[in-house]
C-alpha cells in the first residue's frame, strides 16, 4: 500500500479514445521515492482523446495535492494539447473570456477550467514522444487504452479510480 510519507518522485498520464469521439478511457500513474507505483485510471462512454488527457492530467494533480512531493516534480504526457494550454495559452483564453485567438470558444473549457484550479506549485508536465519506449509512458498508454475498451487491467497499489458519465 501507499506510504503517504514517501516523496512523489514522477508522474505521467495518457488518454485514449476509440473513435474521437467514442469511447474513451484515461490513465495515470505516480512514483514515489519508496518503489511504490499508484496507478489508476477512468472510462467515459462518448469523448474525445484531448478530453481524456485533460482529464487523466486533472486527476493525477488531485491525488498529487495532498501527496509529499519532490521538489519541481514533473508530470510526462505524449499530449503537446495539454502541454501547450496548460502552460501557455490558458492565461490568454482567461483574458479574452474562454476565447481563442480566433474568437471562438475555448473546447474543453470545463476541463482546462478544473485544471486551473487544480494547478500546483512547482509541478510542471513534460513532454514525452509517445510509443517511443518510455516505460511509464507505455504504461499510462496500456491503462487508458484498456479503460476505454473496458478490459480488465491489474492496476498496482489498488489505486482504482473509474469514472462512468
Amino acid at each position: 500500500m501507499i506510504n503517504h510519507n514517501s516523496r512523489v518522485i514522477a508522474a505521467a498520464t495518457d488518454g485514449a479514445c476509440s473513435g474521437n469521439p467514442g469511447p474513451g478511457g484515461w490513465g495515470a500513474l505516480i512514483r514515489f521515492e519508496d518503489g511504490c507505483i499508484m496507478e489508476f485510471g477512468g472510462f467515459e462512454a462518448n469523448t474525445t482523446n484531448n478530453r481524456m488527457e485533460l482529464q487523466a492530467a486533472l486527476e493525477t494533480l488531485k491525488k498529487l495535492k495532498n501527496l509529499n512531493r519532490h521538489t519541481n516534480l514533473k508530470i510526462r504526457t505524449d499530449s503537446k494539447y495539454l502541454i501547450d494550454g496548460f502552460g501557455k495559452w490558458i492565461n490568454g483564453w482567461k483574458r479574452k473570456g474562454w476565447k481563442t485567438a480566433a474568437g471562438k470558444p475555448v473546447l474543453n473549457q470545463d476541463l482546462w477550467e478544473a485544471l486551473d484550479e487544480s494547478r500546483l506549485s512547482n509541478v510542471n508536465f513534460e513532454y514525452v514522444k509517445g510509443h517511443s519506449g518510455d516505460p511509464d509512458n507505455e504504461r499510462v498508454d496500456e491503462i487508458a487504452v484498456s479503460f476505454s475498451k473496458k478490459i480488465a487491467i491489474q492496476l498496482q497499489c489498488d489505486q482504482q479510480s473509474q469514472h462512468e458519465q
